[in-house]
């Protein structure tokens, strides 16, 4: 019985220790930006997108197949895609957003809706299974593999994610480096 009562105690204090390491640390798929420089360590839940939210994203961009005038390259398609959607950010190019952009957190692991950014280009994750991704490329507007030859050929993507509330538990938000 003594024994039962002593792992019990171990178990319960392991447990514990455990749920509070998981708090402080932040989530495995936020990584940290090198070029951030704001720390964010409010009591306030950080609020990326729904699965609801992330499907308008993408059916506002499978409908872009033809440019409108204002979107003449991958960056400002992608701007005016998540405003259609009702997701405002400031306009940056796609270098700014490869540095960080206020409003996106970087991850490692991309959903549907997420950014992916390479130096000189940027698109919309579409199917992360099959690697694809939505964005004004030679052709104009269409959707293609961001694990493709060409693609590789311009380095690692990066992956930022949309956060509707800029306050989150532990986590570092990418912001635009100042000029």
């Amino acid at each position: 019985m003594r024994r039962v009562l002593i792992l019990a105690c171990l178990f319960l204090l392991s447990f514990g220790l455990t749920t509070a390491l998981a708090q402080e640390s932040a989530p495995p798929h936020v990584v940290q930006s090198p070029t951030s420089n704001v720390r964010h360590k409010s009591r306030k839940r950080q609020t990326t997108l729904s699965a609801e939210d992330r499907s308008a994203v993408i059916n506002v961009a499978l409908q872009s197949k033809t440019p409108r005038r204002a979107e003449r390259d991958c960056s400002h398609l992608v701007h005016s895609i998540y405003e259609r959607a009702g997701f405002p950010y400031n306009y940056a190019d796609s270098d700014d957003i490869y540095d960080g952009l206020e409003g996106f957190q970087r991850v490692s692991k991309p959903q549907s809706a997420d950014l992916v950014v390479w130096h000189g280009h940027v698109g919309i994750v579409t199917q992360p299974s099959h690697h694809a991704f939505f964005s004004f490329l030679s052709r104009g507007p269409g959707v293609d593999d961001y694990q493709s030859r060409y693609w590789r050929s311009r380095g690692k993507p990066r992956f930022y994610r949309y956060v509707r509330s800029h306050s989150c538990d532990g986590c570092v938000l990418a912001t635009r480096r100042a000029r």
